[in-house]
């Protein structure tokens, strides 16, 4: 695995100055300190390249082994064409395909999802999976509830059929599109198309109805988390590491107390990057492996909720070589 966090660092105290807030009352609300801001000339491929580097070197391949690469994204440089034929580009593969998957901040789990069926199937033998975003694209700085939330971010991982590493071994998805209106971008796409009003009324940033997805968010990681377990035959206690979507901190505890975890075996990055979407879960994954030297066997419980609605999970065993 790979990431990539832009310098900028965009503080609790700079929303003070920005708008009707304070520090208190986002950290209570949000467990959020801090998060990353991409510059102005920072694009999603320019992090999703990055991090896609940093992966393959980690992992030890060259990029005339990746077959396909596969980018989770709700923020690309332009509605078209996609992240992943940019990303594709930057790199220097030669002509391999290359695909966004938008399902929000569960968009991590739907490419992995993807990447492991394409390896197991024989499809493409080495899968290159990116999640990037630039949330502060689409964030409304005038909204206080909003914009404390989001930051900018980037993680990949390799994936193949054998070697050291994380074996993807249950996956559980689903959504809700009956739901859609919860959170979305409600202008910029073919059902409401931009104009001088749509803009001016600021309709080309984040909507969210917090307390509805709250509830939605606890109920459905649970039950996807659940299922997974279920596919296993695993118990609560068989868990090293839950690795929540860093959504919110109040979201995550209320998920984890479904089950029996200690909460200090949830890994949290939410208090210094905040809400980066899709590249959320891989950025805090990526963090833990290099923070703690896992066991052969050790299983860790990713779970996410995003937009769409969509949500899942997936469980990762630890196997060497």
């Amino acid at each position: 695995m790979g990431t990539y966090l832009p310098e900028k660092i965009l503080a609790n105290s700079d929303f003070e100055r920005m708008t009707d807030t304070t520090d208190e009352w986002i950290v209570t609300r949000t467990g959020i300190q801090e998060r990353r801001i991409a510059g102005t000339n920072e694009s999603t491929s320019d992090m999703g390249a990055a991090a896609a580097r940093e992966a393959l070197a980690n992992a030890g391949v060259d990029l005339k082994d990746v077959d396909f690469v596969l980018t989770a994204t709700l923020s690309p440089d332009y509605t078209s064409s996609s992240a992943a034929a940019i990303i594709q580009s930057k790199l220097g593969l030669s002509q391999v395909g290359a695909a966004d998957i938008q399902a929000a901040c569960t968009g991590f789990l739907y490419a992995l999802s993807m990447a492991k069926a394409f390896v197991e199937s024989g499809t493409y033998r080495t899968v290159l999976v990116v999640a990037a975003e630039k949330m502060s694209a689409y964030v409304d700085y005038e909204d206080r509830y909003t914009s404390v939330l989001f930051g900018d971010g980037a993680a990949a991982a390799v994936v193949c059929a054998s070697g050291e590493g994380l074996a993807i071994d249950a996956l559980s998805l689903g959504s809700n599109g009956a739901l859609a209106e919860l959170v979305y971008v409600p202008a910029g796409g073919s059902r409401q198309p931009t104009t001088g009003e749509t803009v001016a009324t600021r309709m080309h940033y984040f909507k969210m109805q917090g307390k509805e997805v709250f509830k939605q968010a606890v109920r459905c990681m649970q039950s996807a988390a659940q299922e997974c377990l279920t596919k296993l035959n695993l118990t609560d206690e068989q868990i090293s590491w839950v690795i929540p979507h860093q959504a919110n901190l109040r979201i995550m505890e209320a998920v984890t107390k479904g089950f029996e975890i200690p909460v200090e075996r949830m890994y949290k990055t939410v208090h210094k990057y905040g809400n980066t979407s899709a590249s959320s879960i891989p950025i805090a994954l990526h963090e833990l492996t290099c923070a703690h030297q896992l066991a052969e066997g050790e299983r860790l419980l990713l779970v996410a909720f995003g937009a769409g609605l969509t949500w899942g999970a997936a469980i990762l065993t630890k196997v060497m070589k």
